[in-house]
This record gives structure tokens, sequence and C-alpha cells, in this order.
């Protein structure tokens, strides 16, 4: 009695047949609480969970093993998958769309009546995202295919978007980790790509970095 498994989707064919996945218990649970109260939905346990229609990824923030779960995910022809996160800059919005998400929605936002939507527009194969993270998005993937589609715009005084975004974190005195969780990108990428600014500007270290990107007007 206690399973969130009801009844099998043959015999109940207008319900959404949905499965939670958070590393938090808590998030999971809230999500859970607020999705069992609606009819339309039915709730598979984890034994049955590859079979669901929709997959909701319920996360603080998108890191490399939430992006791993998504690619997994992504590669389930049974389910569609849609994204309850904290929170998610333009970068990582990029990151999950290429982990196969078109359905996010941010956890302050994530009532009852707003999950229900996420759940049915997935089912669906409907896209949602917020829309100022889809305007923030647009700028970030056209300047990325600006410099993709012209090299040679790229000169040694001129920073990618993403470059900026991180030297800019840098300049506000966040650290390696920090920069990763704010940015949803690995640890490793954020060393990578400050180390790459450093050594195309022919800069000392990060404080020079950022303070040749600033007296510059790059951020």
């Amino acid at each position: 009695m206690g399973s969130t498994h009801r009844t099998p989707r043959s015999a109940r064919p207008n319900r959404v047949t949905v499965a939670v996945y958070a590393a938090d218990p808590v998030l999971r649970i809230g999500v859970v609480q607020q999705l069992r109260q609606r009819p339309e939905v039915d709730l598979v346990d984890e034994a049955d969970a590859d079979r669901a229609q929709v997959s909701l990824v319920v996360v603080d923030s998108v890191d490399d093993d939430v992006a791993a779960l998504l690619n997994r995910l992504r590669h389930n022809n049974a389910t569609h998958t849609g994204l309850v996160v904290g929170t998610l800059g333009a970068g990582g919005l990029q990151r999950v769309i290429e982990c196969g998400v078109a359905a996010v929605l941010r956890r302050a936002e994530a009532d009852q009546d707003q999950l229900l939507h996420l759940v049915q527009a997935i089912a669906n194969g409907e896209g949602v995202l917020p829309g100022d993270l889809l305007g923030k998005l647009l700028t970030h993937v056209g300047s990325i295919q600006r410099s993709a589609l012209d090299p040679g715009s790229l000169s040694l005084s001129t920073l990618t978007t993403r470059e900026a975004d991180m030297l800019r974190l840098v300049s506000e005195g966040l650290d390696t980790a920090e920069i990763a969780r704010k940015t949803a990108y690995s640890e490793r990428t954020v060393k990578n790509v400050l180390h790459e600014i450093i050594t195309r500007l022919q800069l000392r270290n990060r404080a020079h970095a950022v303070g040749y990107a600033l007296r510059n007007g790059l951020i």
C-alpha cells in the first residue's frame, strides 16, 4: 500500500506515468507529494522507472553527475525527460539541452499546477523553458556560433561569453569549485578555461587576468 506505483499504464490511458529522480530525498519527496495529489499523474516506483512516459530530475544545480543521468535517460526511448532545478545559468541551460532536456522548471516556481503543466508538456513532446533563460541562451549560443563561423574574430584581446562569465566570477572572489557550481561546468573545465585565458593573453595569474579584463572593458 505504501508504494508509489499504482495501476499499469494500459489500465489508465489518460494518466501520465512519471518517475522522479533526485539524489536528495527531501527534494524527491517534495515533488512526489505535489504530483501524488493530481489524478492526471500516475507515479511509478523505482522498479518501473525506466518505463515511465516522463522522467523528472530534481536537483539544486547541474553538475557532472546530473549530466550523466540526463544522458542516460536521453537514450531511453520510453521516456521524455524534464528538469526541476534550483539554479541554472545560460551555460547550464545549453548543457542540459545538449543532454536532450527540452523542459525546465525552476524549483522556486514548482508548485502543483506548474509541475502538472511541465509533466503534461513533456508527455506531449513540447518544450518548456523559463523566458529569461531562453533569451540568455540565444545570446550565449549566438556568441559561440559567431566565434565558430569567424575564428579570426577571436583575437588575443577578445573573450568568449563563457570566459567572460568565469572571469567575472573570479573578480567576485569565487574559487574554482564555486565557479563550477555557478556555471554548471566541471571544476576541470573551469581550470582549463581560466588557464586558456591566462596563456592566450600572456598574463601571470587569475588576478592579472581579471585586472586586464576590467581595464579593457571585457567584463
